[in-house]
């Protein structure tokens, strides 16, 4: 018997995006306190490469996403509202090349803040639970639910795959 958590999510709504990017805003935000207390210039270099590395995620691993072919012209997922598509829809699962820049820039993104996080042990802590957090919840309450079945990531049950 399929659980009702657990249906397909075929449409992300302006909510999800306004929740995920709450969800990621702890761990980067925390990260943005402990560079900034420390170089001002470091703050601006990292927020800099987050930006850069986002778009990098955004070319590699999101032009593959079934939310980024079904939308228009604007985006529509959890994590890019209503940003125009850059990148041409690239539909099927990701290539070696895709995975490894994907990983790669998100590694970068994560633990580019590490220096300065072992300056302020608190905030290291915060960092680390939130990272817990967003990625377990991501994990949970996305993945199990996912339509991009090619995904690395993807855990939706063998009996709600189509």
């Amino acid at each position: 018997m399929r659980e009702t958590g657990h249906r397909l999510k075929t449409r992300h709504k302006f909510l999800d995006f306004l929740y995920w990017n709450l969800v990621v805003s702890v761990p980067l935000i925390t990260a943005c306190i402990a560079i900034g207390k420390n170089s001002v210039l470091g703050l601006i270099l990292y927020l800099t490469a987050c930006i850069l590395l986002a778009t990098v995620l955004f070319k590699f691993y999101c032009t593959h996403c079934p939310h980024y072919i079904q939308s228009a012209k604007t985006l529509k997922c959890m994590f890019f509202w209503g940003i125009p598509k850059f990148f041409m829809p690239e539909p099927g699962p990701l290539s070696f090349l895709d995975k490894a820049v994907a990983l790669f820039a998100m590694l970068i993104i994560i633990l580019l803040p590490l220096y300065w996080l072992l300056l302020a042990p608190d905030l290291l802590i915060i960092y680390v639970l939130s990272m817990g957090v967003t990625g377990s919840t991501l994990k949970r309450y996305e993945c199990r639910r996912c339509t991009y079945f090619q995904c690395p990531s993807n855990s939706v049950p063998e009996d709600l795959r189509p």
